[in-house]
């Protein structure tokens, strides 16, 4: 393995700003705590981009995909998951979540005339059985709050596929432009400037609905801070870094692995250890990813 391993690295950071962005989450509400998580990182990335002079590599027509895309993506999708979260934890949320490699499949078939068979139609069925063993099962009859389900479980479910959904409409609206030599630095730049726009003009307009639902303090700031910076500044870096000097299909794989990395770190968190329909729907989700991204 070269630089694959990388990938496994992104995958522990997204375990764990997973973790550090139920608190947070839940004190500003979703649409507050996505709204600051994206200034953060968008001022992040644009410090990075005017640094290197990356943003040069954008055409306009680069910047009108990478818009839409950042707002379909990020936006929505972002929101909806850490609504989603807020509903049934980090560990049901991530692994709905992975529900966006059976989306891009899909995605693949309508936009790109692909066809799924074989292993990558097992790997939809392991995908589908990992996800409903989770929701369905793996509690015991007392848990920890970040295991509980709040609210309705229906809504909590259409949220985390709507973010599957979103994401991965999200990645294929980028696509053209990341065919080209735009920077992809700038390109996600932009993508979280476009969302962050989308969340300040709803705030705006509906201030009733993305208000936060309590005032900020330092203390949630410095986990928004965190889990912006570890996520996508330090994250998506590696991701990209690997892409350009690793195997695209190993990568893939590799990342998708957050579902398992989440078990252990909320066994630490919560001092509960999960059960064992929990490690079988993380392993079936992974496995199921795998065969659908191979």
């Amino acid at each position: 393995m070269g630089y694959e391993w990388l990938a496994l690295i992104a995958a522990a950071l997204w375990a764990s700003t997973s973790l550090i962005s139920v608190t947070p989450a839940r004190h500003l509400g979703a649409f507050s705590y996505s709204r600051w998580r994206m200034a953060i990182v968008s001022t992040i990335l644009a410090t990075i981009s005017l640094m290197s002079g990356g943003w040069h590599t954008l055409s306009a027509e680069d910047i009108a995909w990478l818009a839409i895309s950042g707002g379909i993506g990020i936006f929505i999708g972002d929101t909806a998951l850490f609504a989603c979260m807020n509903r049934m934890g980090p560990r049901r949320a991530n692994l709905l979540f992975t529900c966006n490699a059976l989306f891009s499949v899909l995605f693949g078939i309508v936009f790109f005339n692909e066809q799924i068979l074989g292993w990558q139609l097992l790997g939809a069925v392991l995908l589908f059985i990992g996800v409903a063993l989770a929701i369905l099962f793996g509690r015991r009859a007392r848990t920890h709050l970040w295991e509980s389900i709040h609210g309705s479980l229906m809504i909590a479910i259409g949220l985390g596929l709507l973010a599957a959904l979103c994401q991965s409409l999200g990645a294929v609206l980028a696509k053209p432009a990341m065919q080209g030599s735009a920077d992809p630095i700038s390109a996600s730049l932009v993508r979280m400037s476009c969302a962050l726009l989308c969340h300040l003009l709803l705030w705006w307009q509906y201030p009733r609905l993305s208000r936060s639902q309590n005032p900020i303090n330092r203390r949630i700031f410095s986990l928004v801070f965190a889990n912006g910076f570890l996520a996508m500044a330090v994250g998506m870096t590696l991701i990209l870094y690997a892409l350009r000097k690793g195997d695209v299909g190993m990568i893939a794989l590799l990342s998708a692995t957050t579902p398992i990395m989440i078990l252990p770190m909320l066994w630490f968190y919560t001092k509960e250890a999960p059960t064992r329909s929990a490690w079988a729907a993380a392993a079936l989700t992974v496995i199921g990813s795998g065969l659908l991204l191979g």
